[in-house]
């Protein structure tokens, strides 16, 4: 892949889906907010294009990369005009990109502020294709990604902003990087950290009443999680809870409520993203609405190697 984009773009990619507009429309709106570049993207996928997956008369013809890098321009540049109608003046451009569309972005990822994904694609074939490239992108890309997921069909998002916090010093760009889209957005942000113990066992994810006693650690945890960020974002509406449950199950339950639901994940060579991954993808499997996934810091360079 030889694109090459300013390194402060918002970069949001399509394939004409009703799941990939909905990840424009995102994109256009933060790329507004953060007052970034926005570059809209189409993969062709076109070194795996296997025969069979083209039905009709023509089922054994297999297109051209021409053909289909024509064909992604096109869907790229339907995608931009939506772009320029929703936010007249943003700086705006549309790429094509040649080959797996996993690895394209995963490649894009280490040059952008931050890439926007849908979650399915186009048809059943190309929606679990879509739905692979958006955990895979998750998983390992360089950047934050948002994963735009398809909403309840009920009454709007009215709760704000929810973020897991794990009491780490690598979770603290998780942390920022919310409090920074709760200020963007002039959204309430909740933090939340979790605890498993017998009641979650039984009764399931839940938040604990902040009357509940003996759990002062956890706390403690909390409070030293966001140190710093009330006073450096202090327009910034925040509540502390704890949450009990696994992470994974607290985060995606009754995420209709919520307008963004941000998570962490370990940087790719790091042994625990096999655990933080795995979080990372199942939230964004089960949410009914947006995923922020962030990368958390390198523990060596946040000062715990030693």
């Amino acid at each position: 892949m030889t694109t090459t984009i300013n390194p402060s773009s918002v970069v949001v990619a399509t394939d004409g889906s009703e799941d990939a507009t909905r990840a424009v429309h995102w994109a256009a709106e933060q790329a507004f907010l953060e007052r970034r570049p926005l570059v809209v993207v189409t993969a062709t996928g076109a070194t795996q294009v296997p025969v069979t997956a083209w039905g009709g008369v023509g089922a054994g013809y297999a297109p051209s990369v021409d053909d289909l890098v024509e064909h992604g321009r096109s869907v790229a540049e339907d995608a931009l005009a939506v772009v320029r109608h929703l936010r007249p003046g943003l700086e705006a451009s549309a790429e094509v990109l040649v080959g797996d569309p996993r690895q394209a972005l995963v490649e894009l990822s280490r040059r952008a502020h931050l890439l926007v994904l849908g979650s399915r694609g186009r048809g059943s074939f190309r929606s679990k294709a879509f739905g692979s490239v958006s955990a895979a992108v998750s998983r390992d890309a360089a950047c934050p990604v948002f994963v735009c997921r398809p909403p309840a069909r009920s009454e709007s998002p009215t709760r704000g902003i929810l973020v897991g916090a794990d009491g780490t010093p690598e979770s603290l760009p998780v942390i920022e990087f919310a409090f920074h889209q709760a200020s963007l957005l002039d959204l309430p942000l909740t933090v939340v950290h979790c605890v498993w113990d017998q009641v979650a066992a039984l009764l399931g994810p839940g938040l604990v009443s902040p009357q509940e006693e003996g759990l002062e650690q956890q706390r403690l945890l909390l409070s030293e999680s966001v140190a710093g960020m009330c006073s450096k974002f202090p327009e910034v509406s925040t509540d502390l809870r704890l949450g009990r449950g696994l992470a994974e199950e607290f985060l995606a339950t009754g995420t209709a409520e919520w307008n963004l639901v941000v998570v962490g994940r370990h940087p790719v060579d790091s042994l625990l993203r096999l655990v933080t991954g795995s979080v990372a993808i199942s939230v964004i499997e089960h949410a009914r609405t947006t995923v922020a996934v962030v990368p958390e810091a390198d523990p060596a360079e946040s000062g715990d190697e030693d």
